[in-house]
């Protein structure tokens, strides 16, 4: 299980180009590890954060049952479930590497040519190069407190 779980485990940006068709291309280091976690099946979903994440498809299965379990009647889980689960699409890597984003999904992230891929774990968050830019820009100089305790033990955690 070790050795799986390392196999497993996407991290880095890398700044990437859309096709013109919506294509991108995974980068050469992630291929091997997508073939063996999903056989190159995968998930693209939205995010609040007006980016896409792409799972490997037995990920997204698991993170889209924990999503159908919310409580049905609580509007906020309802709002999570539409925006991810509604939003879902199977992509499948090609020969080369690429998948195919939806159009609506490049819509919802504004993603035009220029992005950059992160990896996160055990997905990649898709955003576009120009947005990411803006967003990191203002999570970086916005130094006030929002009231947002970090969890008891990322409070531990030293870099």
């Amino acid at each position: 299980m070790g050795l799986r779980a390392r196999s497993t485990v996407f991290r880095g940006a890398t700044k990437i180009t859309l096709d013109a068709k919506g294509r991108l291309a995974f980068p050469a280091r992630y291929r091997d590890r997508l073939a063996a976690r999903c056989e190159g099946r995968l998930v693209c979903t939205v995010d609040p954060d007006h980016c896409l994440l792409i799972y490997p498809l037995p990920d997204w299965e698991e993170i889209e049952r924990k999503l159908m379990r919310l409580p049905s009647l609580n509007r906020k889980s309802r709002r999570l479930q539409r925006l991810m689960v509604g939003y879902a699409s199977e992509l499948d890597l090609d020969s080369h590497g690429r998948i195919l984003i939806p159009r609506e999904l490049r819509e919802f992230a504004s993603l035009d040519r220029q992005a950059i891929l992160f990896g996160q774990g055990s997905k990649f968050e898709l955003w576009d190069e120009a947005r990411w830019n803006e967003t990191r820009a203002s999570w970086l100089a916005d130094d006030t407190d929002d009231g947002i305790a970090l969890p008891a033990d990322l409070e531990q955690l030293s870099f």
